[in-house]
């Protein structure tokens, strides 16, 4: 019960203080140039992607995905390649593509 209420004032906090930072931030983004609100929109796009790819790692259906992957590969079934192997496959397609110029 005390815990439960903790935990809803810790929400009213949180949702409080998002309210705040938005309106702090919007001010600051008419003085911004087309330059400077596209570097601001990167770094938001990276927070944003980096957000995604720890959810996904607490995902059940990607964390079975990988089980199922690594069991694969254990058993033989996948054969897996070293960095030597890509990095030697990416050389010969970038020597390709540069010799079709």
């Amino acid at each position: 019960e005390v815990q439960k209420k903790i935990c809803n004032f810790s929400k009213i906090d949180f949702m409080q203080a998002a309210t705040l930072l938005d309106k702090k931030i919007n001010p600051y983004l008419t003085q911004l140039n087309t330059k400077q609100k596209r570097a601001l929109l990167t770094v938001a796009e990276t927070f944003v992607a980096e957000q995604e790819n720890e959810s996904r790692w607490s995902s059940k259906a990607f964390v079975a995905e990988m089980d199922k992957r690594f069991a694969e590969y254990e058993s033989g079934k996948v054969k897996g390649i070293t960095l030597d192997e890509v990095e030697k496959q990416a050389r010969i397609s970038y020597k390709n593509k540069k010799a079709k110029k």
